[in-house]
């Protein structure tokens, strides 16, 4: 028994950690309109990344623009990815008044834009 119970402690923190890694992943992909010109591109580029600094539930951030060979992407050009611990972290961020700032900054400038949100699995 006493060897039977530091396994039992050891998976049961192996498994807590495991499951605390895990992140919500809100996936944004951007086609920009024709008439949107580099600079206003490069300010939405810019606005957005600042989120990740002005919202404190997006625990980790990052970005870049379609290098795929493919020419699958359907005219997307830039994926931002906003990684939040929980849905209710998600859910804080989509009507913050930041987050709705940067929408109204950003809307007239997209021709479409796609959104996926997914749990990573391990």
């Amino acid at each position: 028994m006493k060897r039977i119970l530091p396994l039992i402690l050891f998976l049961t923190i192996a498994v807590m950690s495991s499951a605390q890694e895990k992140l919500l992943q809100h996936v944004v992909l951007f086609e920009f309109k024709t008439s949107a010109k580099p600079e206003d591109i490069k300010k939405i580029e810019n606005a957005f990344s600042a989120l990740s600094t002005t919202i404190k539930e997006i625990k980790k951030f990052e970005w870049g623009t379609n290098n795929s060979p493919e020419n699958l992407n359907q005219g997307f050009t830039h994926c931002f990815i906003v990684s939040f611990a929980s849905e209710k972290d998600r859910d804080i961020y989509l009507p913050h008044p930041e987050h709705k700032k940067f929408v109204s900054l950003a809307g007239p400038f997209f021709e479409k834009v796609l959104v996926v949100d997914y749990w990573q699995q391990h």
